[in-house]
């Protein structure tokens, strides 16, 4: 059904999902390191990645990172028994698609594995974005908006693509946490409004973005 890489030092851990997964018809590979599993992805085709964070030598940051450098979209599921919100929104913010926390119930994973497996990230006909004078090139990464023309990161691009999808309408700040962070929580941080200021920094401030103060952020054409 589906290439999945599982990255993890834990011999344990790679058997388990890799006879899981291989049981549901995905064709499974792994790597017991960050270094294996960024030299793997260069080489395969691979259609989800599950990866452990803490690892010895690199960890699983520098993962995102390789995938980000080489704008690669490849849905990653992060296993980590790290509990500090702060690193659990990092990893978010660097492309991950979820969070999963060890010990992990397998159920879960495989579930939260089938949700995201072979799904494209965006789909085709929405691969560029044009509402209230913004142009967003999802593949690219790139917005445009009167002159002037920004490359962004992925979760700029995610937060960006909602709000142009929702034009006219008013985005909850949890809606926003759930949709472009995938957290169910609020993790008390300004996660949101500094997304929201970084695109007003590259893309000017008079873009048509509006803060409802206390509520979230729309987009209006006529802002």
């Amino acid at each position: 059904m589906a290439t999945v890489m599982v990255v993890d030092d834990e011999e344990r851990i790679r058997t388990l999902l890799a006879k899981s997964l291989s049981s549901q018809g995905h064709s499974v590979v792994t790597a017991a390191s960050a270094s294996a599993a960024i030299d793997g992805l260069a080489t395969k085709a691979v259609d989800l990645v599950v990866l452990d964070l803490v690892m010895p030598g690199l960890g699983g940051m520098a993962v995102l990172n390789a995938l980000n450098e080489h704008k690669r979209t490849t849905p990653v599921i992060v296993l980590s028994g790290v509990t500090d919100v702060a690193t659990r929104v990092e990893v978010l913010d660097r492309g991950a698609v979820d969070v999963v926390a060890k010990p992990f119930s397998l159920t879960e994973l495989l579930a939260r594995i089938r949700r995201n497996v072979g799904v494209p990230r965006t789909q085709p006909e929405d691969r560029c974005l044009e509402v209230g004078g913004i142009r967003l090139d999802l593949d690219r990464r790139r917005a445009t908006f009167r002159s002037v023309s920004a490359s962004l990161t992925e979760r700029e691009v995610g937060l960006l693509a909602h709000l142009m999808r929702r034009c006219g309408q008013v985005c909850r700040r949890e809606e926003l946490l759930h949709d472009v962070w995938h957290l169910d929580f609020d993790p008390g941080s300004n996660v949101v409004e500094v997304c929201v200021g970084r695109l007003r920094a590259k893309l000017g401030q008079d873009i048509p973005i509006e803060t409802l103060r206390g509520v979230g952020y729309g987009l209006y054409e006529d802002a």
